[in-house]
């Protein structure tokens, strides 16, 4: 997990706690006075701060290896997940393509839970039943930048888009590569399967976000350190299901 993200919830966990002491101090964790507890919660509060300011990397790709890295050698927020699934590698390709948010455990859960409770139309945050979900974001926000079939599909959808953008036009896959106008945050994602075996592959997929101007960082990195944890279990859970259902099916 990201130290920034730590720092934040390490903080808000703090600052909660020393919040709850100063209405009745919690002797089982060392809080023994109000004063403590205010101590506590002031500087749980700096420390999730911190987390917030913790300077943005950029992370840059020497040499492409997959189509992920030909669309998006340049990027500040990552995150990279994998697991080895014993089924030929069209199966498991075929089992990406059909694995459906009611396969996923806690998939539900948690995008309600991002989504703040809200009611909203069909979207991969929103779900209809028995659809795979691959097919559900790409007839939504999401557009197909990419694919070997048999190896690696790329998503792609904008996250953040000045308004004077979403006004008049709307994204194609070459303005991933190209679009520099500042207010942008572009945000892609793989599943790729390699062999491992006759019988056996791995498959990976990464999520990343390329932001076009500081401002669009800076907003971007504070909504990313606070959601990571529950898209990292997302993806976790979704690689699952992707096993299961490949492990499980028929050829």
């Amino acid at each position: 997990m990201p130290a920034a993200t730590l720092l934040i919830y390490f903080g808000l966990l703090a600052a909660f706690l020393g919040g709850v002491s100063l209405i009745r101090p919690l002797k089982f964790i060392r809080i023994l006075s109000r004063g403590r507890a205010a101590l506590v919660s002031g500087l749980g509060a700096v420390v999730a701060l911190a987390g917030f300011v913790v300077p943005i990397e950029e992370h840059r790709i020497a040499t492409p290896r997959t189509q992920l890295d030909q669309f998006t050698p340049l990027y500040e927020f990552n995150e990279l997940h994998s697991i080895r699934v014993t089924a030929p590698r069209g199966r498991v390709y075929r089992a990406i393509k059909m694995v459906t948010a009611d396969e996923i455990p806690l998939f539900r859960t948690l995008t309600w839970i991002r989504r703040g409770g809200r009611h909203s139309p069909e979207s991969i945050l929103n779900p209809a039943e028995n659809i795979p979900l691959l097919e559900v974001a790409t007839k939504t926000a999401f557009l197909v930048l990419a694919e070997e079939p048999g190896r690696e599909i790329v998503l792609g959808t904008a996250v953040m888009v000045p308004a004077e953008f979403r006004a008049t036009k709307r994204l194609v896959p070459e303005d991933f590569r190209a679009v520099q106008q500042p207010g942008f945050a572009i945000a892609m994602m793989n599943f790729v399967v390699e062999d491992d075996g006759a019988e056996a592959c791995f498959v990976s997929t990464e999520t990343r976000i390329r932001a076009t101007d500081p401002s669009a960082r800076r907003r971007f990195a504070a909504y990313w350190r606070m959601i990571y944890p529950g898209s990292a279990l997302i993806r976790r859970m979704w690689l699952r299901a992707i096993k299961k259902r490949a492990e499980g099916s028929e050829p």
